[in-house]
């Protein structure tokens, strides 16, 4: 048994200075160690092959990416696109966008771009798109910018399309940073609406992004949810007697029960779900339950990819995690986040099955 008792997510109110907003927009840990060739493609779908070496080719060509004076150059992204031309104003793209499903791998690839790319890691920057704006926030608008322009490279991870102002928003920022030499690479979710083959489309990205999408060249991933291929089925949830007695056996464990911590999200921001995850082992979860509203699905959604970026087991009794949302949710305008949260989620719970077996 642990010595002391579990922690609780519920009695966590973290303040997160903008000072680590910026020091924190590298890679979750979870992605410390990935790299191109740890990135293993579907054979049977070639577009991931190729993916690996046309983003290969990208960082490649980033390496002095910036020339002295007020313009910056950009040096061999031409040639990372198939041309050798190196220009200090070049015409042609100066950003990637990775376009597909989720689980496809698009995150290990654009961490991988990051590791990458030859730079320091305080010129290079990566983030969420919620990361981003949260930045924006707490510097302001010019001083992001100042902040961000003397980078070699900013990815952004889940470029959010929902959000028609924060979208803008990004936009105007991402122009200044491109304006400033900085290469972008991306990803996004899907528009609401917008539910398609269960992928995520290039042609909604380039149209929201506007002014800026002559910057990018679209790089399509096909293939199914990696967390699915030949994995078991996500395991039933346990007794709430079970979980309780993981926690206290589980050195770094939190116990909260489900409907107190949806309620206690409401009350720290976002941006904070990174820090209000700081340390921790496990995370044990009482009484699941559906979750009652769209704004706490959103909050849910959140955490648990912070969850997932830090490889923390989620054991849970309740609900299994499938039936998390609705079928309302299931088939609106965020269906692609609940999707994700599902399968992130159901990963999670697989890697918990150990501390029920150990307690």
């Amino acid at each position: 048994m642990a010595d002391t008792a579990p922690l609780s997510l519920c009695d966590r109110e973290p303040h997160v200075p903008a000072d680590r907003l910026v020091a924190e927009m590298v890679p979750p840990p979870r992605f410390d160690s990935v790299r191109f060739d740890t990135y293993i493609p579907d054979p049977n779908q070639p577009s991931q092959t190729e993916a690996v070496r046309v983003l290969a080719g990208f960082a490649a060509g980033l390496s002095g990416a910036h020339a002295v004076g007020g313009k910056r150059g950009f040096l061999g992204l031409g040639k990372a696109f198939g041309k050798a031309k190196e220009t200090k104003t070049p015409a042609g793209p100066r950003g990637v966008y990775l376009d597909g499903g989720y689980g496809v791998g698009k995150t290990h690839l654009l961490a991988s771009l990051w590791h990458a790319t030859p730079a320091e890691p305080s010129l290079k920057a990566f983030g969420t798109f919620v990361e981003l704006t949260n930045l924006v926030g707490a510097l302001g608008f010019q001083k992001t910018v100042q902040t961000l322009s003397g980078h070699r490279l900013l990815c952004i991870d889940e470029f959010e399309l929902d959000d028609p102002g924060d979208t803008v928003l990004v936009s105007t920022l991402l122009g200044k940073l491109v304006d400033a030499g900085v290469a972008l690479a991306a990803t996004s979710n899907t528009l609401p609406g917008k539910l398609g083959e269960g992928r995520f489309a290039a042609a909604d990205f380039l149209r929201e992004i506007q002014g800026l999408a002559a910057r990018f060249r679209p790089l399509r991933i096909d293939g199914e949810d990696y967390r699915h291929r030949g994995l078991p089925e996500a395991p039933a949830p346990f007794a709430d007697e079970e979980v309780s007695k993981a926690a206290y056996a589980t050195e770094g464990a939190s116990l909260d029960d489900f409907p107190s911590l949806l309620a206690h999200l409401a009350k720290v921001h976002p941006s904070r779900y990174g820090a209000l995850t700081d340390g921790l082992k496990a995370v044990c979860l009482t009484d699941v339950q559906p979750v009652p509203d769209q704004s706490t699905a959103l909050r849910l959604v959140v955490l648990a990819d912070r969850l997932y970026d830090r490889e923390v087991p989620v054991l849970a009794s309740g609900l299994p995690f499938d039936r998390l949302f609705s079928e309302e949710m299931l088939n609106g305008g965020y269906r692609k986040k609940y999707f994700r949260a599902i399968s992130r989620l159901t990963a999670l719970a697989r890697d918990a099955k150990g501390l029920v077996e150990g307690a």
